[in-house]
Formats: C-alpha cells, sequence, structure tokens
C-alpha cells in the first residue's frame, strides 16, 4: 500500500540525533536537521536496498523506536477499552503493537526512490508542548501525500503519538479493528490477535530474505 510506504518512508525522520544538541532543537528542526543523515543511509546501503532485514529492522530500532511514544499510541488505538486492561495486560499490548508497526514497515524502507520531503513552517508557539509537523512526500509521477506528526514534549524530548498520512490517523485506522478483536475475545484475545499477526510478519520476513 502506498500509505504504508510513505508511513515507512518518514518514520527515519524521528532518528535522533547525538547528545544534547538535538534536546534543544524545535520539533520541525529537529526533523529537519537528521533527515537527510538518515535517507542518506537508506540511498547508500546497499543491504538495505536489497532488503536485509535484520539491518532495516536495526535502522528502525535504533534512529524510530526512541522518538515514539508507543504507550500512549497504544492507548489512543485501544480507545475506550484501554482502561479494562489491567497493567500487565497493558505493558503486552505496548510491545506487541509496536511491533506491529516495526514489523509492517521495515520493509518498505528498501524501497526508496528518491522520493523528496517537504516541511510546512511549523504553526506554534514556543511555550507549546503539543504540536503537528506537517510535511509533504513528492514521489516521481504521483501526487503528493501529506503526512503530519502529532508530536508532544516530554521530560526525554519530543515524542510521536500519532501519524497521519493523506488526512488518515494511524491510530484511529487500528481502533475499529481492535475495538472488534476485544468485543469478541476481549482484551486477550487482541493481544493474541497482534501477537499472531507479528508472528505471520517474522515468518513473512524470514521467508523473503532468503
Amino acid at each position: 500500500m502506498v500509505k504504508s510506504f510513505l508511513f515507512a518512508l518518514c518514520l527515519p525522520l524521528l532518528a535522533a540525533a547525538a547528545g544534547a544538541q538535538a534536546q534543544g532543537l524545535a520539533p520541525d528542526a529537529l526533523m529537519k536537521s537528521i533527515s537527510d543523515d538518515v535517507i542518506g543511509i537508506i540511498k547508500q546501503d546497499k543491504d538495505i536496498k536489497a532488503g536485509d532485514r535484520e539491518k532495516i529492522n536495526a535502522l528502525v530500532d535504533a534512529k524510530v523506536l526512541p522518538h515514539f511514544n508507543f504507550a500512549r499510541m497504544t492507548a489512543l488505538a485501544v480507545g475506550r477499552n484501554w482502561p479494562k486492561a489491567n497493567a500487565a495486560q497493558q505493558k503486552q499490548l505496548v510491545e506487541e503493537f509496536r511491533n506491529l508497526l516495526v514489523r509492517t514497515y521495515s520493509g518498505a524502507l528498501s524501497t526508496y526512490k528518491n522520493e523528496v520531503i517537504q516541511f510546512k513552517p511549523l504553526r506554534a508557539a514556543p511555550a507549546d508542548t503539543d504540536v503537528t509537523v506537517r510535511t509533504q512526500v513528492r514521489r516521481p509521477g504521483s501526487e503528493p501525500v501529506s503526512i503530519d506528526y502529532s508530536m508532544e514534549k516530554t521530560p526525554a524530548g519530543w515524542k510521536v503519538y500519532d501519524v497521519v498520512v493523506g488526512g488518515v490517523s494511524l491510530v484511529t485506522n487500528y481502533r475499529d479493528s481492535f475495538n472488534a478483536e476485544v468485543r469478541d475475545g476481549g482484551i486477550d484475545g487482541l493481544i493474541k490477535s497482534l501477537a499472531n499477526k507479528n508472528r505471520s510478519l517474522e515468518t513473512q520476513a524470514g521467508g523473503s530474505s532468503k
């Protein structure tokens, strides 16, 4: 899917710049400062281009995961059913949802083909702690697609808690299916369903890398 590809393409924009320098940057400035470096890795790494899942996953783990608030993303995706989960179940949900996102989109990094990412001016006051960073991805021969990042300022720095691709929210997109899973099998049923999806994606990745 095009949206899956575009989301995966823009995940590396959330990579960490080393040291305290990155902590002082505005969210859009942080993303701008690191995008060229990370996309450069994708362009130049022949193993990633060839679909080496281990290297792709390592890139995602190192550059992406630290800048997503997966706990909040999962709570938003589970929606009204989140309070029904106990602490242990919530921890499992966060882990499985994080793994699902990483495994779903990591493979798309190998299909990068010189897309151009444009950042729109940040509309936020200096004191704001919840902002939207708006970007547009242009692909040769295709209409540009907007990708917006909902970000919150935390003691650990700016974190993404939702991504809106072409007007479709990532967390909202999962909410209906998650609600259906909970309705049919409870919280444990949702956890089991996510775990099964992750195992299936892992098997597919193993087969495609042979």
